[in-house]
């Protein structure tokens, strides 16, 4: 078990901030504990009060939680809403429709500023040609897309008309795409020409069109093609149509359509430990509610506020704090296209001081890279810019390290900006334990304690709470309206992957073991528990990219592990048997590329493995079983002092050790 024997990291506290919390959403610990013991008293009643205050109902519920077929919940199911209305409408009929929502900042630095009015009439009409090339509510639209103004008119156009988006990250491969769109039954793919990053134009048409190609999607009867760069693409007559000529002639006026609050908003695809992607299904209402409520309180988003997450919309980050939450809130963001050490390394600190930043939301792998850059480049260090306009900072995707959270916070923040170390994950739809900035003390390395109304806790394998100081397993006891309905298609999986019989099918099963501090009760993630790598913040299944290794040709058995990285958290490394002799020097070195362009052709980029290692056979029980503990020992470069009496084959620790 995960952090079972760790001890919890020391209680360096960093106190609130008076002077942030004088004008805090929620200002001080006395607050957040009333919040949570009203949560607590009535778990339903305190959502439903939420609901009604956060959110415009067409349609008010009359039931906040239904827990008749637990663990497949539902949240105020009986009442109607529409996202697309609750981001845009509402805030223009407020009076804000010259406000603006979305100030893009391009590959290349052009700026473009979109106004509420602008993208509600954007929306509209995106909307309108969607239900002209016959998408109806309920179909599922496949969204294949660079980090752009499109990416979220798209993912708001379908949710105005009840179609269900999938996004897929622009760095996924055809096969990833393709497994995607086949799983979804999507009727619809909206894709562009290509996409912009640092400086490079890469491909995704060409991608679509051969996953299309593969087979398995025939549910797709339409592309529609975003032209970002012009580059030249193959147009399939018949099925693939431009952007810009289907909503050319498209009204700017579209009614929201009406569903019930459980209608599925989204399908998110998420790396497992078996290998195959699951279909992470969200509602509207619940994830909506959560999107909203985190926004304000974690964030601390006041109206006045530039807000800048700069995740992906191919990720749950880029979902609900770039999509959703900043627009239910009629807030400004900055969408940007790109990455962060282009043109130079100085570029996220630039763009804070030329738009103003006051909220900025990254990844501790950004923050890892631009501190090896500022520190070796006097010139891209983010003192050489005015970063006064910030008040907050955050990070997402993985747990950020001590060492580049006080970095962060007396570099970028200035000594003065709480950083608010969020914890959740694409099935929880929003923040799970989070410090609120205005009521929490500030522990380096911890992300503090639940969000109000989280009833998270740390247990044993056999569900009970463990005591403060020692590790388990993380675990919420109780539902919430974000929550992850189901896994599209098989709810079988979902029951066994989340809602294990081993808590009695009632606690909802993180997948990270966790450790509470000692004195203060904070929460701090200590890892995976299954087979799942966290690489720069994305979620990888080990089992997907052994499976990657071994379509080659030449493989004839790979095992994947993870091993720390000061760069991405994680790194991949592979331990891989081919279907000959081993190979040694240059021949391996050779080999190890072309594996490596091989998965990150079957399954993209980001899983591409940072070490291979060849050896003559994998270290096995005499059942069989593959020994990954003693392969993650070895791929940490440390010597095996584990019990290896059960080994069938000891003397290949030997070889794997030595190998490159």
């Amino acid at each position: 078990m995960t952090g079972s024997n760790q001890t919890a990291i020391p209680s360096t506290l960093y106190p609130v901030s008076a002077s942030f919390a004088a004008t805090a959403h929620i200002s001080s610990r006395e607050a957040y504990d009333a919040l949570c013991a009203e949560a607590q008293q009535d778990h339903a009643a305190y959502w439903a009060r939420l609901a009604r205050e956060f959110l415009t109902w067409q349609k008010p519920f009359t039931q906040s939680l239904d827990e008749s077929q637990a663990p497949f919940y539902k949240w105020f199911e009986d009442g109607h809403i529409n996202a697309s209305y609750n981001c845009l409408d509402r805030h223009v009929q407020a009076g804000l429709g010259d406000k603006v929502a979305i100030i893009f900042e391009a590959d290349d630095g052009k700026v473009t500023r979109i106004t509420y009015s602008e993208l509600l009439a954007r929306v509209s009409r995106l909307a309108n040609a969607l239900k002209a090339q016959g998408v109806k509510k309920g179909d599922r639209v496949v969204l294949y897309l660079p980090m752009s103004v499109e990416g979220v008119v798209a993912m708001q156009a379908c949710a105005r008309i009840g179609a269900t988006h999938s996004v897929v990250f622009g760095g996924f491969s055809a096969q990833s795409l393709r497994d995607r769109i086949e799983d979804a039954g999507a009727v619809l793919l909206i894709t562009a020409d290509e996409q912009l990053r640092g400086g490079k134009a890469l491909p995704l048409k060409a991608i679509a069109d051969d996953a299309l190609a593969l087979g398995g999607c025939d549910s797709i009867r339409k592309v529609i093609v975003f032209k970002r760069t012009g580059g030249a693409v193959n147009m399939v007559a018949g099925r693939d149509v431009w952007l810009h000529d289907v909503t050319a002639a498209q009204s700017e006026q579209c009614a929201p359509e009406w569903v019930s609050a459980e209608h599925p908003l989204f399908l998110l695809y998420t790396s497992g430990s078996t290998g195959k992607p699951k279909g992470v299904q969200h509602s509207t209402g619940g994830y909506l509610l959560h999107a909203a409520v985190t926004t304000k309180w974690t964030f601390d988003l006041k109206p006045d506020d530039v807000f800048w997450c700069t995740a992906d919309i191919g990720w749950v980050t880029g979902h609900t704090y770039v999509a959703y939450g900043p627009l239910a809130l009629g807030g400004t963001q900055i969408v940007f296209e790109g990455v962060p050490t282009y043109p130079d390394a100085a570029r996220f600190w630039r763009m804070i001081e030329a738009h103003k930043v006051s909220i900025f939301y990254t990844a501790p792998t950004a923050i890892r890279a631009l501190i090896k850059a500022a520190e070796s480049h006097a010139e891209v260090h983010p003192r050489n810019f005015d970063l006064s306009s910030l008040r907050l900072l955050g990070t997402v995707g993985e747990p950020i390290n001590p060492a580049a959270w006080e970095w962060y916070f007396k570099e970028i923040g200035g000594g003065r900006c709480p950083i608010v170390d969020t914890f959740w994950q694409t099935e929880t739809g929003g923040h799970m334990i989070t410090p609120l900035p205005g009521a929490h003390g500030l522990t380096p390395g911890s992300c503090t304690l639940p969000f109000p109304g989280i009833d998270a806790a740390v247990v044993d394998e056999t569900g009970k709470e463990v005591p403060w100081g020692q590790g388990g397993l993380l675990v919420v006891r109780k539902p919430w309206p974000s929550m992850i309905r189901t896994i599209w298609g098989d709810p079988d999986r979902f029951q066994k992957s989340y809602y294990p019989p081993d808590f009695g099918g009632k606690y909802y099963l993180a997948g990270d073991g966790a450790i509470r501090d000692a004195e203060t009760g904070y929460f701090t993630i200590t890892g995976r528990i299954d087979d799942v790598l966290n690489v720069s913040g994305h979620r990888m299944g080990t089992m997907e990219i052994e499976s990657a290794l071994v379509s080659h040709p030449l493989v004839a058995e790979a095992a994947v592990v993870g091993r720390p990285d000061d760069l991405t958290g994680e790194a991949i490394c592979a331990f891989v048997v081919l279907k000959r002799t081993r190979p040694t020097g240059e021949e391996a070195k050779k080999l190890a590329i072309e594996l490596r362009n091989h998965v990150g052709h079957e399954i993209g980029p980001i899983a591409k493995p940072k070490d291979i290692r060849f050896g003559d056979n994998l270290p096995k029980t005499r059942s069989g079983k593959i020994m990954r503990r003693l392969l993650r020992v070895i791929a940490k470069g440390e010597s095996v002092t584990q019990d290896t009496s059960t080994l069938e084959n000891p003397a290949i620790l030997d070889q794997l050790s030595e190998s490159n």
